[in-house]
């Protein structure tokens, strides 16, 4: 099974890294991988993000996902809905002193049958995603967010 992880530091309180990430729509911001992104109303359980993520060849592969686990300042889950592969997204958050958050990154898919001769590029893929956090930290710490 694909996975890959990052976490970083980021000089922000919790709450308002909490709530950049729990919006996901910001993930076109920062997220390589994310062409276009909408939201099915405001983040909380059940929320859909339908999305287009780059596939091969650049072309456009529907990619929504469902908030599954909202945990105001402590995480947030999102599961693949449509699309080939079906991730999970999750994002975990811990204070560190009062003015900055460790915010946590993971992406998994199961690949079956077929789909796991592809299990290379979408490791390749996820953690070129994963390491888009670092964009987000930037965008975060000079108030770009």
């Amino acid at each position: 099974m694909p996975t890959a992880t990052r976490t970083v530091t980021i000089a922000r309180p919790i709450d308002q890294v909490f709530a950049f990430f729990a919006d996901t729509t910001n993930s076109a911001r920062w997220r390589s991988g994310v062409k276009e992104i909408t939201a099915e109303g405001v983040p909380a359980v059940g929320t859909i993000y339908r999305q287009t993520v780059s596939g091969p060849g650049g072309r456009g592969i529907p990619a929504d996902v469902e908030i599954t686990e909202y945990l105001p300042n402590r995480a947030v889950v999102l599961h693949g809905i449509a699309g080939p592969l079906r991730p999970t997204v999750s994002y975990t958050f811990v204070p560190v002193g009062d003015a900055a958050t460790e915010v946590t990154f993971s992406l998994s898919a199961q690949l079956s049958g077929l789909k796991k001769l592809m299990s290379g590029p979408v490791q390749k893929t996820m953690t070129a995603e994963v390491s888009g956090l670092d964009r987000a930290r930037i965008l975060l710490e000079t108030g770009a967010a």
